[in-house]
C-alpha cells in the first residue's frame, strides 16, 4: 500500500521558517514528480509547487515565489518544502502528492491528476 507522510509542520512566528518533509512508505518516490499543496480552512486546496524526477521545479502559487523552495534528496527518498519569510496567510494544512502519469510536473490546469496524498501537516503562522 502506497503511503505518503508529511512532517515538519508547527507554529512559527511571522518571518520565520519551516522545512516540511515528504516521505513514502511502499514505493520509491524518486521516479515520480512530487507536488506540494495547501489548504486553509474554508478555502479550496491550492497547488504550491512541484519537483520533477530530474529536479525541475514548477511553481503553482505566485504568492510563495521567492519564499518557498522545493528540493529532493533521492538518497533519503524524501522531498522537502523549505518555507522562509512566512506570513499569517501561509497558515494551512500542507500536503504532498505523487504524479504518476509522467516524471515531469503537470501544468497548473492538471493538478487534479495527482494521485496518492499524504495526511497533511499543519503550519500555523502567528505571533
Amino acid at each position: 500500500q502506497v503511503q505518503l507522510v508529511e512532517s515538519g509542520g508547527g507554529l512559527v512566528q511571522p518571518g520565520g521558517s519551516l522545512r516540511l518533509s515528504c516521505q513514502t512508505v511502499g514505493f520509491r518516490l524518486n521516479y515520480y514528480a512530487i507536488g506540494w499543496f495547501r489548504q486553509a480552512p474554508g478555502l479550496e486546496r491550492e497547488g504550491v509547487g512541484c519537483i520533477s524526477n530530474s529536479e525541475s521545479i514548477t511553481d503553482y502559487a505566485q504568492s510563495v515565489k521567492g519564499r518557498f523552495t522545493i528540493s529532493r534528496d533521492k538518497s533519503k527518498n524524501t522531498v522537502y518544502l523549505q518555507m522562509n519569510s512566512l506570513k499569517p496567510e501561509d497558515t494551512a494544512t500542507y500536503y504532498c502528492a505523487t504524479y504518476l502519469y509522467d516524471s515531469r510536473c503537470p501544468p497548473p490546469d492538471r493538478l487534479d491528476e495527482f494521485t496518492y496524498w499524504g495526511q497533511g501537516t499543519q503550519v500555523t503562522v502567528s505571533s
